[in-house]
This record gives structure tokens, C-alpha cells and sequence, in this order.
């Protein structure tokens, strides 16, 4: 049985490499159970390649990725899939022949506890209007957002991995994505996210990781956020 006082996600001296390249250089944090967690940082840190390591998705990776306790590292990603992590690339991942439908149901339900469609379609009224009329590449960039971050609610994930949800987005798109992850968060979902825009952050986040070139260089929590805005703009260049 998992101690409650432990990490939901505990990571430890993670590495990794694509190719010959090494990417991350002995990452450490950990996210608790009902937490939503930013990683921030700048182009290139290593923000998304530690969440592809934490899903098996980078082929070379040592160190521990725990979950639950369990130990991920040397599982392949459809395992770590089945323990309950998902994750909503950046890249979206929409199915371009599929409608807004069949993308909803296209993952399979890996664990009890998952969205029900009518839960998803509160959250993001756009997709139930878009249902069955719509193929997936059709949507506005940020329906095509809400259908990835939507899709993947019915598996029974509880770990959620939220990889630059809002980038290019227009601001009523933001603040609903910041409504949706709040409320994501009361009904008992941990989420680590991937941000460059720390005022959007600011809006959802417990606690902050700074990645600089494939290491954790600070950390604070929400409280600590307006003594950190000079060290944040040195590190984001903002």
C-alpha cells in the first residue's frame, strides 16, 4: 500500500539521450498526490523530453521514475500508460480522418475513474457542438487543444502531463484551459505541466521547477512566486 505522506511521482536522477546526444543530466522532483506542478523554463531546458521519459517515450533513460511506488524505468510506454499516466503532447496529436467523436473515443480506458463524456463536454461545451460534424484537423487550434486534453480524460488516468497547453493560443482559450485544469485538480487529478508562460502558471500551479539545460536549477512554491519574478524573467529571458 502507497504511504501517503510519499510522492505520487518521484524522480531521480533522471538521464537521457537522443542518439549520442544527452539531453537530461540528473533531473530531480517529485509531485505529490492532488498537486499541479509547472516545470518552466526556457526553449530547449528539457521540459519535454522529461516528460517523454517519464512516459517511455526517449529510448535511452536511466535513473528512477517512480509511480505509486513502481518503478518505471525499463517499463514500455503502453505499461506506464496502464499504471495511469497520460499525456497531451504539444504537438496534439489529433487524428486528422477522425471526427471530433471518434478521437474522444479512440484511447482505450486503462483504469476505473475516468471522465464520462458528458463530464468532458462540461468542461469544453465546444466539442459537443463540434461532435460528430467536425474531422479532428478541422477544429481551431484551440479546440483541437481542449479534443487532446479531453481525450485523454476517459482513460482513467490520474497523473496528467500537459506539455505547453496553451502556446499559441488566444487569451479566452487560456483562461478556459486555466478553468479546466482547477477543476481538473478538485476532482482529485495531479498534474505536471509544461510552461513557458509563467503568468498562466501562476493561475494553476502549487509549486515551480526551473529547468535549465537538462537540470533543475530552483524550485518554489505559489506562495514564493512574487519574490522569484526578477530570478524568473533572468531565467525565461522574459
Amino acid at each position: 500500500m502507497l504511504d501517503v505522506t510519499s510522492p505520487l511521482l518521484a524522480i531521480k536522477d533522471l538521464q537521457a539521450w537522443y542518439g549520442e546526444s544527452h539531453v537530461l543530466h540528473g533531473v530531480n522532483f517529485d509531485v505529490r498526490e492532488g498537486e499541479v506542478v509547472t516545470l518552466l523554463g526556457r526553449n530547449g531546458a528539457g521540459k519535454t523530453t522529461t516528460l517523454k521519459s517519464i512516459m517511455g517515450m526517449v529510448a535511452q533513460r536511466s535513473g528512477s521514475v517512480r509511480f505509486e511506488g513502481r518503478e518505471l524505468i525499463g517499463s514500455a510506454a503502453n505499461q506506464i500508460a496502464r499504471a495511469g499516466i497520460a499525456i497531451c503532447p504539444e504537438e496534439r496529436g489529433i487524428f486528422a480522418s477522425l471526427s471530433v467523436e471518434e478521437n474522444l473515443m479512440l484511447p482505450p480506458v486503462v483504469k476505473p475513474g475516468g471522465l464520462s463524456l458528458e463530464r468532458i463536454f462540461d468542461l469544453f461545451p465546444n466539442l459537443k457542438e463540434r461532435l460528430s460534424s467536425s474531422q479532428g484537423t478541422k477544429l481551431s487550434g484551440g479546440e483541437q487543444q481542449m479534443l487532446a486534453i479531453g481525450r485523454i480524460l476517459r482513460t482513467g488516468a490520474r497523473l496528467l502531463l500537459l506539455d505547453e497547453p496553451t502556446e499559441g493560443l488566444a487569451p479566452v482559450i487560456i483562461q478556459q484551459i486555466g478553468k479546466t485544469i482547477r477543476s481538473l485538480k478538485e476532482e482529485g487529478f495531479t498534474i505536471l505541466l509544461v510552461e513557458q508562460n509563467f503568468r498562466f502558471a501562476s493561475t494553476v500551479a502549487d509549486r515551480y521547477y526551473v529547468m535549465e539545460h537538462g537540470r533543475i536549477i530552483d524550485q518554489f512554491s505559489n506562495a514564493e512566486l512574487d519574490a522569484n519574478v526578477e530570478k524568473l524573467h533572468d531565467y525565461l529571458g522574459v
